[in-house]
């Protein structure tokens, strides 16, 4: 009886509305069209084959070169405040603020769900980076910024996400920073020509 499948037969309401003509009160209702064929279902119960959101930017992002993307904020969930929380090495120098990597993981879910917060809400405003200066080989001192923890996390996320739009348009021969490969491997491919894709 209770048997995954198509809908049994048509609906017949059983009541008829009000203020409606004779006709229309039998009118009955067919089977469900659409996309009732479909195996995965919006939210978590998609299942692991079910391309993610950056997936789908990613596609688009690879097929049409003219698309805009104008609502991206989404994408920086909490699970990936987290990965960026973890990429950050622990050694880390602290920023103006003086939270470390470890201070700030004491309570890292109660700090990560304010943060989020303040991102989706708009009222996340970053630090001043802390300067500092590192010597040079020939005497004089080279200037640093060093960025707050929670603006190194913010700023890793939404990397993150807009890496799934940008990766598209990079070439085998585009400089830039470029994750998977060494600077070796790119300085070679620029300077042969190759410019296979990634």
């Amino acid at each position: 009886m209770y048997e995954h499948g198509k809908s049994d037969s048509p609906v017949v309401p059983a009541r008829p509305p009000n203020k409606v003509t004779a006709a229309e009160a039998a009118e009955e209702r067919g089977l469900a069209k659409g996309n009732t064929g479909s195996t995965t279902h919006p939210g978590r119960s998609a299942g692991h084959d079910a391309p993610s959101g950056l997936d789908r930017v990613r596609e688009v992002a690879r097929r049409d070169k003219e698309a805009r993307f104008t609502a991206l904020l989404h994408h920086v969930t909490l699970e990936r405040l987290r990965w960026a929380y973890r990429a950050i090495r622990p050694q880390a120098a602290p920023g103006v603020d003086g939270v470390t990597w470890a201070a700030y993981g004491q309570d890292l879910e109660a700090n990560l769900h304010d943060l989020h917060r303040r991102l989706h809400a708009g009222s996340y405003r970053a630090k001043p980076s802390r300067r500092a200066y590192i010597p040079k080989a020939d005497g004089r001192l080279r200037p640093l910024g060093i960025a707050a923890l929670e603006d190194k996390i913010a700023q890793r996320a939404v990397v993150e996400v807009l890496n799934a739009i940008y990766e598209a348009d990079f070439r085998g021969f585009s400089y830039g920073f470029r994750r998977a490969e060494a600077r070796m491997t790119r300085w070679m491919r620029c300077r042969s020509g190759s410019g296979g894709r990634r």
